[in-house]
């Protein structure tokens, strides 16, 4: 039983209607009428009339007929479809070359995309090169020292440019020989403690740099504890530790210093190296800069990145392919027809 209650026609309510329909009237031209005719049809694939489904389509039903009857005539079925041939053929040559122009109005604008950033770019990067340059020369001058021992900026500034990548294996290995060249007695990578020291050093700076921005004092000495273990003036490590201030190389005797030697000097030789082969980048690509891109990068700045790339290049193919079987397709046609005129010429 439905829920909706039906709506109960009275005779005036009849009556209404009726006067309505004599009102309205369907289209009365022939194009109204073949346009309603066709209003609810969508693509003609199953209707029974052709005109119908091209008009439904927005196709001509004459031109369609003229190329059937021409089909349909012996005499002039094969220079119809030569002329078919023909317009499908310069159609695919036109969509292939309008691919060419796609992948060359795209690789134009890629191009002059490169070119308006590419001072800027190659400015920064040199900049770059001139500053990691300048740390290396700097860590290569304090290695020098003959009694070197590692301190913290320069074990810091080691660990920024391997971090930074800019040496890959080399800033591993000179990294590597500045641990072995530290303090004697500190742990080294490997070691079980080595981490955790590190990071009490981190805390060990943070608490330091907080007590100098804010002004906080150090805490006081508990009680008992001696009056000398209160920090005095010069008397704090690198870290913002209280500790006496002890020279370490007083701590390295000569056999020591001897056999901390070759790893010195092999740390000075990467160092030097290192510079040197930065040095030569920067000269190289401010000559790049001042000398424009050679075709090797420029091929190399114009290649397809576009996310239809693929599709375009596909495109491309497809046409090709198009024009290959219509001519093929054409030559055939030409040559049969060749052979129906002369019959006694045999077939090229």
């Amino acid at each position: 039983m439905s829920l909706i209650k039906k709506p109960h026609m009275t005779e005036k309510k009849l009556a209404a209607v009726r006067r309505m329909q004599k009102l309205s009237h369907g289209p009365v031209t022939p194009e109204g009428r073949a346009r309603i005719r066709d209003a609810n049809l969508r693509h003609g694939f199953y209707s029974q009339s052709d005109e119908v489904a091209l008009r439904a389509l927005g196709e001509d039903p004459e031109e369609f007929r003229e190329l059937l009857e021409g089909l349909r005539d012996q005499s002039s079925a094969a220079a119809a479809l030569q002329k078919r041939l023909g317009e499908h053929l310069a159609r695919s040559f036109w969509r292939m070359r309008r691919a060419d122009r796609m992948h060359e109005g795209y690789a134009l604008r890629q191009s002059k995309e490169e070119d308006s950033t590419r001072e800027g770019r190659l400015h920064m990067q040199m900049m770059r090169l001139k500053m990691i340059s300048r740390n290396w020369q700097l860590l290569a001058q304090s290695v020098a020292c003959e009694h070197y021992i590692t301190t913290r900026p320069d074990l810091e500034m080691m660990k920024h440019l391997h971090k930074d990548g800019a040496a890959k294996e080399m800033s591993e290995v000179a990294l590597a020989l500045f641990y072995q060249l530290r303090e004697p007695g500190l742990p080294g990578p490997g070691d079980p403690a080595f981490e955790d020291m590190e990071e009490e050093a981190k805390a060990r700076r943070v608490v330091a740099q907080v007590r100098a921005i804010f002004g906080v004092s150090p805490e006081p000495p508990a009680d008992g504890a001696p009056a000398s273990r209160q920090p005095q003036e010069g008397q704090q490590d690198a870290g913002g530790t209280q500790a006496e201030e002890i020279d370490p190389h007083s701590k390295i005797t000569e056999e020591q210093w001897e056999a901390r030697e070759p790893a010195r000097q092999l740390l000075e030789n990467i160092l030097t190296r290192q510079v040197e082969i930065i040095e030569a980048q920067h000269h190289d690509m401010m000559r790049q800069c001042l000398a424009g891109p050679s075709p090797q990068e420029r091929a190399a700045e114009i290649v397809p990145t576009h996310p239809n790339s693929k599709l375009m290049q596909r495109m491309e193919d497809s046409n090709f392919r198009q024009v290959a079987r219509m001519t093929s397709l054409l030559i055939r046609m030409k040559r049969v027809e060749r052979q129906r005129e002369n019959p006694k010429k045999p077939a090229a």
